[in-house]
């Protein structure tokens, strides 16, 4: 037998409609838990046993292997388009976005899937529906799975989604066990349940409390306000008053930098904005590759905004350089300067890492490197301190479970409504469930990726989600850029006096919503 049809064989999807029933499988008993499931998967065509008659229902299921079976039922037969036999359905998974470049590469196709894989894949695939009904679901479910914590933050609202959808139950300790692999029992058990057709196990859901409330907060500008602290969750005024900033955040100023003058941040503030925030990038030609020249653009960024009676973050913004740490000699040099300048300038708050992302942890990365940087602002300020988190700023539970030291410190959470819902909502609950200040300190109307569309109905769930809480936010992003998150349209003179006309439709929602 050559290697592609050998490989088939092993776990394949097949053309021709099977006629063997579970008993036809010599492993397999009609008693089984998973019977139900191998045999509707086996009757469907969409897959078979070995040549000698076993189903080998406690062998594990490569990746390869796994996505190919889904494929199988979402769209067909899809024919090889590499040397591997599963080529062409793991092309036509990652194209459909079922997993990341940095999830799985070619020479693990034929490794054994993780758990929190197989949870994905199945999510992406058969679109699992969200669960809007309670924002409370996800930090309950957090609570009832033992090992949560060890569940990397890119996939921890997915386990969620799969839990509450019942297409899967942890062990018998409650442990979902993120990084072992899985069983072709269980994979046809997660798959035919996420297609709808499987046997439900049976499970109780997580006990709901009631959400955190949060007193009503103020607004308005430096000179009503004074200088900001922290006081528990909340962010509040130097009378103890709590208040909610709403403001823009500028694009890379490396790129556009002329949508932070003077006239600009003025028309956000005659709009009734009290925030703005400076978005200094470390790396993609910013601070690292032109250290003074970029320090300057983001110094007089700031200087413009005070000047407007506007709170400002000044952002150290890593991306690329998804772990903080990369930079560290740097980020402490920087905000040793930046400290001592705007050290009685009640204006300014300070984020130390924009969006860490990439192969970081909490506790590994961004806590340690917080633990020196804040220390240093802390020599010449007590100012906030703005603190991201890994996966691009949305493991804010691990923050919550492991929190810093710190006064006057909060957690961003950054999201976009076209591509984060309400399981990051429930993340933010229970952060705030666990005594952690939350500040939303990039936010956007449109997918992750700054276009798709503005998603508007999203947008609206989200800040009044966010204003329920009294949670302060920056939107992304005050320039002109043909991109969907941009607040002006493409042509927009940063200077002028602008009208409805030169807003886009992004920006008009988010302006509407600066009172």
């Amino acid at each position: 037998m050559n290697k592609l049809l050998k490989s088939i064989a092993v776990f394949t999807v097949i053309c021709v409609l099977l006629s063997c029933t579970v008993s036809a499988f010599t492993d397999v008993g009609n008693d089984a838990w998973y019977a139900e499931n191998v045999n509707s998967m086996t009757s469907s065509g969409l897959l078979n046993g070995y040549e000698d008659g076993s189903f080998r229902p406690e062998s594990t299921i490569t990746y390869a292997e796994f996505i190919s079976v889904t494929a199988r039922c979402v769209q067909g037969t899809i024919q090889p388009s590499g040397t591997h036999w599963a080529s062409g359905y793991m092309k036509h998974a990652y194209e459909n976005g079922w997993y990341d470049y940095d999830e799985i590469y070619e020479a693990d196709f034929d490794k054994p899937i993780t758990r929190q894989m197989a949870v994905k894949i199945v999510d992406m695939a058969f679109k699992i529906p969200e669960n809007e009904h309670d924002n409370n679901v996800y930090y309950q479910y957090m609570q009832s799975i033992k090992d949560f914590d060890k569940i990397p933050g890119r996939y921890g609202y997915l386990v969620v989604r799969a839990y509450n959808n019942g297409i899967l139950t942890g062990d018998e300790n409650g442990n979902f066990n993120p990084f072992s692999s899985l069983t072709r029992a269980e994979a046809c058990a997660i798959i035919m349940r996420a297609k709808g057709e499987g046997s439900v196990p049976a499970q109780t859901a997580p006990t709901v409390t009631a959400a955190p409330t949060q007193p009503a907060a103020i607004s308005g500008g430096v000179s009503q306000n004074g200088k900001l602290s922290v006081s528990g969750t909340r962010l509040v005024n130097q009378n103890g008053e709590p208040i909610i900033l709403r403001g823009m955040s500028s694009h890379g100023i490396q790129w556009y930098g002329n949508f932070t003058s003077y006239n600009a941040i003025k028309n956000t503030a005659d709009r009734g904005a009290n925030l703005f925030r400076v978005a200094m990038y470390t790396a993609e030609n910013g601070y690292i590759s032109g250290k003074e020249t970029v320090k300057q653009q983001a110094y007089a960024a700031v200087d413009n905004a005070v000047a407007n009676d506007m709170y400002v973050i000044l952002d150290w913004h890593i991306l690329s350089d998804g772990d903080p740490l990369q930079y560290l000699n740097e980020a402490v040099e920087f905000f040793a300067e930046a400290s001592a300048k705007y050290a009685n300038t009640p204006n300014v708050i300070f984020e130390i890492c924009n969006e860490p992302n990439g192969n970081v942890t909490w506790s590994g990365n961004v806590k340690p490197y917080a633990e020196v940087v804040i220390p240093i602002i802390r020599q010449n300020s007590d100012a906030v301190v703005l603190v991201g988190s890994p996966t691009w700023s949305q493991d804010i539970d691990k923050a919550a479970d492991d929190p810093l030291g710190f006064s006057n410190v909060m957690y961003t959470c950054h999201f976009y409504a076209g591509t984060h819902g309400s399981w990051l909502r429930d993340r933010i609950d229970y952060a705030l469930s666990k005594g952690a200040p939350i500040f939303v300190s990039e936010w956007g109307t449109s997918a992750a990726d700054g276009n798709g569309g503005v998603f508007a109905d999203e947008t609206s769930k989200w800040l009044d989600f966010l204003s329920s809480r009294g949670i302060s936010w920056a939107n992304w992003s005050l320039c002109d850029k043909n991109e969907s998150s941009a607040a002006l349209s493409p042509g927009t003179s940063p200077d002028a006096v602008w009208n409805d006309g030169d807003l886009s439709e992004s920006g008009k929602i988010v302006f509407s919503r600066f009172d």
